[in-house]
């Protein structure tokens, strides 16, 4: 049990949580949409502080963060619950825990200290806070942030962008990456599919880039739902239009959870996306979730040569020397030391 931050106090006990843009008002002995913050007798408490259901060393290029470190280890942790209960979700089992088993919470209780050392022990450069929405456990998160800083780790975030300017403009003051699903562009997908809003997730990254925060964005395509070059142009524009230097990631999908409907996305969907956003004046776009594309290659915006070469996870080579192209010195957007 830990006190909240970011909740209103309201009459008959009652209180507005103002974590994530569902800003739900919460009676006594109830929980919010995340089901991990709880109304106790007029406050509002995390019920997941410190309880970890999961703790791993990752390649950072799993979450996916291509510049960001390249070929570092994240420390990656994880606690139940989540904003956002969408229908293809790859981690339901963790994210939507609470709902499935009458509202208990899993999980090993470590401090922020303790997090902190496993990951200096791990040898990560950073720790990401991710497999579900990290938004969800923000004052464990931004705990743990201001140790890692001390010990000269980076935070990183990986997330549904659902914040409020509140909570997001907190968690940039501690965070150095940020990774956010733009799961659409269409505000009836993310009511219908996501049970969310597309808007506060623009603002969020928007904001984030705006606070001098790392951004990578991800997009997985799901087949006859969010792939239509109409749809893919608009998410490219938006955003070339907030800085050209993101990197899009377009990923495949895989039917999953209560999603099983839908057929894995074509090699050639992602392909077209990946020409789309280039198109629009982006200078990186991916393709995820086919190890081995051409896709997962970084190339010069400048002269076009492979400075980074990955497989999966794996870093193959990478050119860059001091944050530049070796071949004609364009300087490549990212954290790279």
């Amino acid at each position: 049990m830990h006190e909240a931050r970011f909740f209103e106090k309201l009459e008959d006990n009652k209180v507005k949580c103002h974590l994530c843009a569902h800003e739900c008002t919460i009676d006594p002995g109830k929980r919010g949409i995340c089901a991990v913050r709880e109304n106790r007798d007029g406050t509002l408490y995390s019920i997941v502080y410190g309880r970890l259901i999961s703790g791993n060393p990752d390649p950072i290029e799993k979450k996916p963060l291509f510049h960001f470190l390249p070929g570092t280890r994240s420390y990656s942790i994880a606690t139940v619950g989540c904003n956002m209960q969408c229908q293809h979700c790859q981690n339901a089992d963790i994210s939507q825990y609470p709902g499935y088993n009458n509202g208990n919470i899993a999980g090993t209780n470590l401090t922020p200290a303790q997090v902190v050392a496993k990951a200096v022990a791990s040898g990560s450069a950073s720790i990401a806070y991710t497999y579900t929405e990290p938004t969800i456990f923000a004052e464990f998160a931004r705990d743990t942030a201001g140790l890692a800083r001390e010990k000269g780790l980076r935070n990183v975030f990986v997330s549904n962008g659902f914040m409020t300017e509140a909570s997001a403009t907190a968690m940039a003051a501690v965070l150095d990456g940020d990774n956010i699903d733009l799961k659409s562009f269409s505000d009836s997908f993310y009511r219908k599919v996501c049970k969310a809003r597309l808007q506060p997730v623009l603002d969020t990254i928007t904001r984030m880039k705006k606070l001098g925060v790392w951004v990578e964005v991800t997009t997985l395509l799901i087949p006859g739902l969010n792939d239509s070059d109409e749809e893919l142009r608009d998410i490219a524009q938006f955003l070339n239009a907030t800085g050209p230097e993101i990197p899009w990631h377009v990923t495949a999908f895989y039917p999953t959870y209560k999603m099983l409907d839908r057929p894995p996305t074509p090699l050639a969907t992602l392909r077209r996306a990946r020409e789309i956003g280039l198109a629009a004046g982006l200078r990186y776009v991916y393709t995820g979730n086919i190890p081995g594309d051409p896709g997962e290659n970084t190339f010069c915006p400048g002269c076009d040569r492979l400075l980074i070469e990955r497989s999966g996870f794996t870093i193959r080579q990478n050119r860059i020397v001091d944050g530049a192209c070796p071949e004609c010195g364009a300087r490549i957007d990212g954290v790279w030391q």
